[in-house]
């Protein structure tokens, strides 16, 4: 007999009148969360291609009466999107070090390493997930003012090696791989950062790119910090120039005020669009295992 594989609802199911009702109201549900999530980015495409007049009139439209693609050879040449952007580049890759060289070789100690009191350790990185992160802003300025990293890529690199989420989400991924592995490698006379760069780290591919993902995202969104740390607009990253430059201004024209951030926007939705089976995949494998 030929096996049918049937998912969530089956067509039996279907045709009872609470569950048509039930999955109707489901995909009702996630039509209106698409659409509330759409809305605001195809305000962001539409109004970058209006003119400034169409998108201060009232009231206001949704598709532009004509497209003018101009708006975008005049917001890139507004601000210097491609320094920035290397900029933002420079901090990805030095965070993407920092986490991979300092936070993967502490959730390594602390899962294939006899450390003392590891657990303890463990809970109290734990904890500190429950710190709200503006308690330690001003802490955190003043040592890297005192360190004299300031206006420097030093002070957005180095608290990236501080991360405790993405210690315990490599430490639990740690813990799944064979330990026979390891001991293999001690008795071939292997040291621990050569166990690490050549079992752990090539077996972990899977929750690094996870991780990679979170680092751009964050690098490419945080605009606070760096506005705080950096006084000087060529280590700007693009959220703090685009805050600056385009959010904070008011002699600049609406729509090419929108043109700018549809330009921005882009990147990091294709980024997500290209890499969210890793995500998923990489939050299920790495999860934080009680």
């Amino acid at each position: 007999m030929k096996s049918i594989d049937r998912g969530i609802i089956s067509d039996y199911d279907l045709k009872k009148p609470g569950v048509k009702f039930g999955y109707a109201l489901m995909l009702l549900v996630i039509l209106v969360m698409v659409c509330t999530m759409l809305y605001p980015l195809l305000i962001i495409f539409f109004n970058g291609l209006k003119l400034n007049t169409e998108v201060n009139s009232f009231p206001p439209t949704f598709f532009p009466h004509e497209v003018h693609f101009e708006n975008y050879s005049k917001a890139w040449h507004y601000i210097k999107l491609p320094q920035f952007a290397r900029n933002t580049l420079s901090i990805f890759a030095g965070n993407m070090v920092m986490t991979i060289v300092v936070v993967g070789f502490a959730a390594f100690s602390l899962s294939r390493m006899n450390v003392p009191y590891k657990k303890a350790i463990q809970y109290f990185f734990l904890i500190t997930l429950f710190i709200p992160p503006t308690t330690y802003i001003i802490p955190n300025f003043v040592n890297l003012v005192d360190l004299g990293l300031k206006n420097t890529f030093w002070a957005l690199w180095l608290p990236a090696g501080a991360n405790a989420f993405f210690l315990l989400l490599l430490k639990s991924f740690f813990d799944g791989i064979n330990m026979e592995m390891f001991e293999s490698g001690r008795i071939d006379g292997a040291s621990e950062p050569r166990l690490f760069f050549q079992i752990a780290f090539p077996l972990s591919v899977p929750i690094f790119a996870t991780l990679s993902i979170f680092v751009f995202a964050t690098a490419w969104n945080d605009w606070y910090w760096p506005s705080l740390i950096m006084s000087d607009d060529k280590h700007y990253p693009l959220a703090t120039a685009i805050y600056k430059y385009v959010i904070d201004v008011r002699r600049l024209d609406q729509n090419i005020r929108f043109t700018i951030l549809s330009m921005v926007t882009v990147p990091p939705i294709l980024v997500f669009l290209l890499f969210q089976k890793y995500i998923v995949r990489g939050l299920h494998v790495g999860s934080v295992k009680g």
